[in-house]
């Protein structure tokens, strides 16, 4: 092509400014944050959290304007291009998902508000870059595209990596990071590998074009294509933390500053699993046969490890961590019957963004109680929530209402979280979706028991040294506690306000019809 006819077509190319709209306001105020440390340093602090907060619920405005005008959009691309063929797409399940890592990441900064400021640990660029990472979060929710899908990773990823390590006169904190890095070094090398051999079957990086390479290329039936789909599989469910890749996530959340555990927990997982769904919907929609089996084994043996494991933690942030495994494998055991029907698949992704949403909820209130509580005691152990009724009877309750829902008690919001699973599983109506879901009702069970061992704790044990002084808590926190455990109740009572949220389809690509 000549240059002359390369620069028409860049002239003919449009950019959809309304449709990235939240990300140019998050690039905005992250460049605030650093230009307000740089000009005023310490002087600075004070402004930093309430900037943070401002521009994620300022991000929030154009994606419900996009929201109420129900258009899918190719955010940048030639004029008249395809929605399925477009690297940016801003689509029904693109805006769920950025409204759900803005409002994550609103309840963090409220999370951090005191915690960070309070610390000997302080410095203003830690606001710059939870916004940085959210920012990639939101590219990787319209991400259509592998460049595009592992550059939002990278994105989301560093700042994540220094923040795991923010304490930095703390071992374990150093200790964290570290593993939290090297690990997904690696599962990014893994995953880019992938990558690479589907670009190499395709020529083409746009997932839609991979999937029909995938369907009817050359390639189509090589053993190229099988690794290629294992190793991106196996790279994303690093981030997820699912079984065998999971090593990283106690340690890391143990030691990493309590709101980045937080942050890690909830949208950082939700993330990885965003690409993912991605990933198994228009690229290797057509290859059941070999993602199918791969997330079968990776759902069951997630739910199952996390879950005994957890059973003997002695820790509530080591606990919540292989409970947060566990969920993984919730998560994910939808995605392993997804590829039966066209239907089938809409039921799974409904069934993923439904529990995404739910989860959020119930495991932010609960970090927001750990936070509260190690106001008092500076520790996690769950011996240390003895008697916590007798002089937090709040927290005891709002404690109690997380992890009722996470254990998937009725009326609260996990119940249906689990339900849409399970019948996600069901109505698939194979031999594997019946099995996973039995697999997933004995470790609901399981997950009864240790979740029933720290109610325990809290109501029935006496307070160590009779020490009844109650927990003073920054009105931050209890913002963050009436959020979380508002949403947690109300998607429990009114389930079908995230039943409606969550009917997206991505089922776009040429062989998903059959």
């Amino acid at each position: 092509m000549s240059v002359l006819a390369q620069i028409g077509t860049f002239e003919r190319a449009t950019i959809d400014w309304h449709a990235i709209a939240p990300e140019l306001i998050l690039l905005g105020f992250g460049a605030l944050l650093t230009m307000l440390d740089a000009i005023f340093l310490e002087r600075g602090r004070k402004l930093t959290s309430t900037l943070a907060g401002i521009g994620l619920l300022a991000a929030l405005i154009p994606v419900i304007t996009l929201a109420i005008d129900g258009a899918d959009r190719v955010a940048i691309g030639a004029a008249g291009t395809l929605v399925s063929d477009g690297a940016y797409v801003v689509d029904d399940f693109a805006l769920i998902m950025k409204a759900f890592f803005l409002l994550s990441g609103y309840v963090v900064v409220l999370l951090s508000t005191n915690y960070i400021s309070e610390g000997d640990y302080w410095e203003n660029e830690y606001y710059g870059l939870l916004i940085s990472s959210i920012l990639g979060m939101v590219v990787m929710a319209s991400a259509r595209d592998l460049i595009t899908i592992f550059v939002a990773l990278e994105l989301l990823s560093i700042p994540a990596y220094l923040m795991a390590t923010w304490r930095k006169r703390d071992l374990r904190s150093n200790e964290a990071g570290l593993k939290y890095y090297l690990m997904g070094v690696f599962a990014s090398a893994i995953m880019l590998y992938g990558m690479s051999l589907l670009y190499g079957i395709s020529g083409s990086t746009a997932l839609s074009e991979i999937g029909v390479a995938l369907d009817q290329g050359d390639f189509a039936d090589s053993s190229v294509a099988a690794l290629a789909i294992v190793f991106v599989i196996a790279g994303f469910a690093f981030k997820v933390s699912a079984v065998p890749f999971h090593t990283w996530a106690p340690d890391t959340y143990e030691g990493a500053p309590t709101p980045v555990t937080a942050f890690l927990a909830v949208a950082s997982k939700a993330a990885g699993f965003v690409a993912l769904v991605q990933l198994i919907f228009v690229a290797f929609w057509t290859r059941s046969e070999i993602y199918e089996p791969l997330l079968w084994i990776l759902a069951a043996a997630s739910m199952t490890i996390g879950n005994v494991i957890a059973l003997r933690q002695t820790n509530m942030v080591r606990l919540i961590a292989y409970s947060g495994v566990a969920s993984a494998g919730y998560i994910m055991a939808p995605l392993a019957v997804a590829g039966v029907s066209p239907s089938v698949g809409d039921d799974a992704l409904r069934a993923v963004v439904t529990y995404l949403v739910i989860y959020a909820a119930m495991n932010l209130g609960v970090f927001a109680v750990i936070l509260a509580i190690a106001r008092k005691t500076r520790s996690a152990e769950i011996s240390s929530y003895a008697g916590l009724f007798h002089y937090a009877p709040g927290l005891t309750v709002a404690m109690t209402i997380f992890l009722m829902a996470l254990a998937g008690i009725p009326p609260l919001g996990g119940w249906w979280a689990k339900f849409v699973v399970f019948r996600a599983l069901v109505t698939a109506d194979t031999f594997g979706g019946y099995t996973l879901a039995v697999v997933a009702a004995v470790n609901s069970v399981i997950a009864l028991f240790y979740y029933l061992s720290v109610l325990r704790t809290m109501w029935a044990d006496e307070a160590p040294d009779g020490d009844l002084t109650p927990i003073r808590i920054p009105a931050s926190l209890v913002g963050a506690l009436g959020l979380t455990a508002l949403a947690t109740i109300v998607f429990g009572v009114l389930p079908g306000l995230v039943d409606t949220v969550a009917d997206v389809s991505l089922i776009v690509n040429l062989g998903a019809g059959g």
